[in-house]
């Protein structure tokens, strides 16, 4: 076993980039880490994670990471014969890329290995395709299972389930959970608008995110409808881009120049999850993620200088603040109220403006967070930065089992 660390990170910028193909976002990551880790060439790369969720709907159901790379091996950017190892964990999936580099490492394997995660999930003339996408994210083998459920969850929560047209259905179970919390412990629309908007005030200072402008929760209440008590500005949107991180080891980077150890962030723990058809009442499954992840750092949640969680919805913000014990269980909400997560607070939460406003392609999201917490890290992420940050926390989640995410990643980052 050894130190791990993220030598390198990148993420592109996030939005609908119709013209761009997978291969020219998967170059510009690539890229853009080298660069980030000092590197002239990607020669002492020993393995690569590549994250895709929606390839197939273009036809390439396999191989995608290693027809993404190809490109840059024939022109000498990536080596040659270095194994590509394919992921895929609906939302989580850039964060399952990542974990299975640190694991490379910390085994011995290799010194130097690659992260990545490419998507599209914006088709222009073909909408078909990005529904494909996140229907992938739902058993599509035992439908009745998941119907039936939140069918039952529906009369709990007093909303009942019914999907409507305009959204993915995750937006409908999001709303059943957010329902269900403010009967249970009175969390307020109000609440979780404030989560919103204070996102949308954090993606102003982020020059790669996919929204920029900023919105009062009066602003966030009164936007388009989507599913109550959701509206269009808490719910993340559609697009594209790519993220990336390089992992090594200790002896590697004690070799490498002061310029570039001096930028290193240790990865302290890398944990996973995988979900289940739980009770509304019961804790979900990054609850136990990030208590495994305190233990394997040493640390608790009140250790955390900054974190990003997964706000595929801003109830999720709230609900996720709950799980990583930033606050007690059904406090999520008058956390959001009091400010303590915005820029400034006693626990940052979103900086780089999260999911509803950053963007979240999804095969690309987990190393995004990466990033952002990379910057923060290091003290280069500008107007955003959390003073003296020293500890970093992200939570992601993918696809979606029950009320639970099928996949969770809670990774715990050290400066």
């Amino acid at each position: 076993m050894t130190d791990v660390y993220i030598v390198g990170s990148y993420s592109s910028r996030f939005g609908k980039f119709s013209e761009r193909s997978h291969k020219d976002l998967a170059r510009e990551a690539y890229m853009g880490v080298l660069a980030d880790a000092g590197l002239a060439n990607g020669n002492d790369i020993g393995m690569a994670w590549f994250g895709n969720c929606g390839m197939w709907t273009d036809g390439q159901g396999s191989i995608r990471g290693q027809v993404c790379l190809t490109p840059l091996v024939r022109e000498g950017l990536f080596p040659e014969r270095v194994p590509v190892i394919n992921v895929e964990g609906g939302c989580a999936t850039a964060s399952i890329a990542l974990h299975g580099a640190w694991k490379d490492v910390l085994s011995g394997q290799t010194d130097l290995s690659l992260a990545m995660g490419v998507e599209k999930t914006f088709s222009l003339g073909a909408p078909e395709k990005t529904v494909q996408l996140f229907d992938g994210g739902i058993d599509q083998y035992d439908r009745e299972e998941w119907l039936s459920y939140y069918a039952a969850a529906g009369v709990a929560a007093g909303k009942p389930f019914a999907p409507g047209p305009g959204r993915t259905i995750f937006m409908d179970t999001y709303a059943m959970q957010a329902a269900w919390h403010m009967r249970t412990y009175g969390t307020t629309e109000r609440q979780i608008a404030m989560a919103c908007a204070k996102n949308h005030q954090a993606a102003v200072h982020n020059p790669k995110a996919q929204y920029r402008f900023a919105m009062t929760a009066d602003e966030v209440l009164v936007d388009r409808p989507v599913s109550w008590p959701l509206t269009r500005a808490m719910c993340a949107p559609i697009g594209d881009g790519a993220a990336a991180a390089l992992v090594c080891s200790g002896a590697w980077l004690a070799r490498q120049p002061e310029a570039v150890r001096g930028r290193a962030v240790r990865i302290a723990a890398s944990t996973m999850t995988a979900g289940k058809y739980r009770r509304l009442d019961e804790p979900g499954l990054s609850k136990l993620a990030a208590e495994r992840a305190y233990r394997a750092a040493d640390l608790t949640a009140k250790d955390i200088d900054v974190a990003e969680v997964h706000d595929a919805t801003s109830f999720c913000e709230i609900y996720q603040s709950e799980m990583l014990g930033f606050c007690g269980i059904g406090e999520g909400g008058r956390l959001a109220e009091s400010g303590e997560t915005a820029h400034g607070g006693a626990i940052p939460i979103n900086l780089s403006g999260g999911l509803v406003s950053k963007g979240h392609p999804v095969g690309a999201t987990g190393l995004s967070m990466i990033d952002e917490l990379v910057l923060q890290l290091r003290g280069e992420a500008g107007a955003r930065q959390v003073l003296g940050a020293r500890t970093a926390l992200a939570e992601n989640g993918g696809g979606v089992m029950g009320f639970d995410e099928a996949a969770c990643s809670v990774i715990i980052l050290q400066r």
